[in-house]
């Protein structure tokens, strides 16, 4: 399994807690300070089995400022999520093909 987390987020600290208790073998991906390719993200959106407008965290201030009311291509959010990847909700947690955003970090107990 891995999670993608950021360690400053409060549910990204819930559900890697949730992982943790459970003793599942994970990897833990940093996305803020590692970054994610165009590539990784398409995939993580088709395990999400969503759009990828709904991966992105409109509540953020680069999202108001730079993308609020425009109608874009998944592609155009996914190289706005690579560019700024404040913009990608969090945690997710992935095992084998499929994923789940952990809002609210219980859902993980789904792939567990």
């Amino acid at each position: 399994m891995k999670i993608y987390h950021n360690p400053r987020c409060t549910k990204s600290r819930e559900g890697l807690k949730i992982l943790q208790d459970a003793n599942c073998e994970f990897e833990i991906v940093e996305y803020l300070k590692d970054g994610m390719t165009a590539q990784e993200l398409t995939l993580l959106i088709k395990q999400l089995g969503i759009k990828a407008e709904e991966l992105v965290r409109k509540t953020e201030a680069i999202y108001k400022e730079k993308f609020k009311g425009k109608s874009m291509r998944d592609e155009d959010w996914i190289s706005a999520m690579v560019a700024y990847p404040k913009l990608i909700q969090r945690p997710i947690l992935v095992n084998a093909d499929q994923a789940v955003v952990g809002r609210p970090p219980e859902l993980f107990c789904e792939l567990i």
